[in-house]
């Protein structure tokens, strides 16, 4: 298992509900404004919006909420937010992709850097680590539109590269520039995906050692407390039983 689901899994199981739930509507609405901004504020004529729009919903974002963070992204008066990349290195040499959205360089800057240092970690610069992952589009499906064969076989027809299935989701795997004509050909198949973006898949996994599983998950939980962050990445996996253990 990938280390960012390995990280969601026990985010989820420590019982974090109500401050993890309140930060994904933050970043979920940030994503409806960003993708406003970047377009018309008709989904019907604007797919990242309309995909943003998706994700919020499917995260029960109250329909006022994003009606207004359309506004916001439309409008001179909202806040200015500009898309950012910090990469670094965590403990046992662990590659980390942070992606933010600010309204302030400076002060993200220094919260992510703060979090390397202080759990075991170092900020490197732009590209220090992005080579060990490719760049992938990534699109979602609730594991109820349909079984994991029919998906898989409406992916490779739509262009994909690869999926992946498992009890909650679907993800489906292709190259960046495909990313808008896969996604409509398989919301034409099964609705409106819960999301499609631009994301990162690790060339390959770093084996980190029990004594360093708990610092790696420190940082990556203190660099996703960030208000400013929207993902973490990373290209990590653990044993089973450093798993349960963090999970307990």
């Amino acid at each position: 298992m990938a280390g960012h689901s390995q990280f969601k899994n026990i985010m989820h199981r420590k019982g974090r509900q109500d401050s993890i739930r309140a930060r994904r509507f933050t970043r979920l609405l940030r994503e409806v404004q960003i993708a406003s901004k970047n377009g018309l504020p008709d989904p019907a004529h604007n797919p990242q919006l309309r995909t943003a729009i998706q994700a919020a919903k499917a995260e029960n974002v109250p329909k006022d909420n994003i009606d207004r963070a359309i506004k916001r992204g439309q409008g001179a008066d909202g806040e200015a937010y500009e898309e950012v990349r910090y990469e670094g290195y965590g403990p046992g040499g662990v590659a980390v992709i942070v992606e933010a959205l600010t309204d302030n360089r400076n002060r993200t800057a220094s919260e992510v850097r703060s979090a390397f240092n202080k759990n075991g970690g170092s900020l490197g610069e732009t590209n220090s680590v992005s080579f060990q992952f490719d760049r992938v589009g990534e699109i979602r499906f609730d594991a109820a539109v349909a079984d994991a064969d029919t998906v898989l076989e409406a992916a490779i027809e739509a262009g994909a590269e690869d999926a992946r299935s498992d009890e909650e989701n679907h993800t489906i795997l292709c190259a960046p520039d495909d990313l808008a004509s896969v996604r409509d050909a398989l919301e034409a198949r099964f609705g409106p995906p819960e999301e499609a973006r631009l994301g990162w898949k690790p060339q390959a996994l770093v084996p980190v050692d029990d004594d360093k599983a708990e610092t790696v998950f420190r940082l990556l939980e203190t660099l996703d407390d960030s208000d400013d962050v929207q993902r973490v990445i990373a290209n990590f996996e653990v044993s089973d039983e450093a798993l349960a253990r963090l999970s307990g």
